[in-house]
């Protein structure tokens, strides 16, 4: 069952052999609790990719005609999966998401480095580092990179569809970091079988910052909690899937992503 944070920190300071308190903010006692309960949800989100933060994200247009291939990422993405944008043409109802394939910074350069940059079809434009890029005008774009680890930059752009990129034409997929509000009613964004990992580890830390003792008994269950959600969150899927050739055996789920095909 899931917990308020005050839950967390009642819990907390009861097993401290602390003051009761109604609210957070009743002792600095609490309100040390609280912050350590926060730092621990966080470095529990920063230990792996949670499957329930796996979502869909909408990155920021640069809307400047000087960068026309530009996007920011949100400030509370992980870890970027996948990128799909809509290359429809100009006129066309239909929309047509391709998969923009990852390229690395040198493999970047070296693609676009090789355009005739005194063709029409071709711009030149100035990262936010200033350098100079090359980018191609006349088609829709094939890939990305990233040169500061907080803007994508794509090959290319149709300027006969759109002067630059759009966020609407964008199915980006990442894992994110969780919102926190500290407030006694907030509830911690972990799955159920999460919520004494973050409870034991959290009264670990409060045992032994304020109170220069080490809970030997949370710590164990600390550990036992870890270990148990390592194998959960790789077993959430099923476990490791293998494609499925038409070989079937038995009952089978066909998981694979259908990529546009032109009929």
């Amino acid at each position: 069952m899931k917990m308020t944070l005050l839950e967390y920190v009642q819990d907390i300071l009861n097993d401290m052999d602390s003051d009761e308190v109604n609210s957070i903010q009743d002792t600095v006692e609490s309100e040390q609790v609280a912050q350590i309960v926060k730092s621990t949800f966080y470095a529990m989100m920063s230990d792996r990719n949670w499957p329930h933060t796996k979502k869909t994200i909408i990155l920021d247009a640069s809307g400047e005609s000087a960068k026309p291939t530009h996007m920011k990422l949100p400030d509370n993405v992980k870890e970027l999966i996948s990128v799909h944008y809509n290359c429809a043409k100009d006129g066309e109802t239909r929309r047509r998401y391709r998969d923009m394939r990852w390229m690395e910074t040198d493999t970047y350069l070296r693609k676009q480095n090789g355009l005739n940059t005194d063709s029409a079809e071709v711009d030149i434009i100035l990262d936010y580092s200033g350098v100079e890029l090359a980018i191609r005008s006349n088609s829709a774009p094939t890939g990305y990179t990233s040169f500061d680890d907080k803007h994508l930059v794509f090959d290319s752009y149709d300027s006969e569809v759109d002067d630059t990129l759009k966020s609407s034409k964008i199915q980006a997929l990442a894992y994110v970091t969780p919102d926190w509000t500290h407030e006694d009613t907030f509830i911690p964004d972990l799955p159920e079988e999460a919520v004494t990992a973050l409870l034991e580890a959290a009264k670990g830390r409060a045992m032994f910052k304020l109170k220069q003792m080490v809970d030997i008994t949370a710590s164990r269950e600390e550990q036992k909690q870890n270990r148990w959600l390592s194998r959960k969150s790789w077993r959430v899927n099923g476990g490791i899937r293998y494609p499925n050739y038409g070989r079937g055996r038995g009952r089978s789920i066909n998981n694979s992503i259908n990529y546009e095909r032109d009929i």
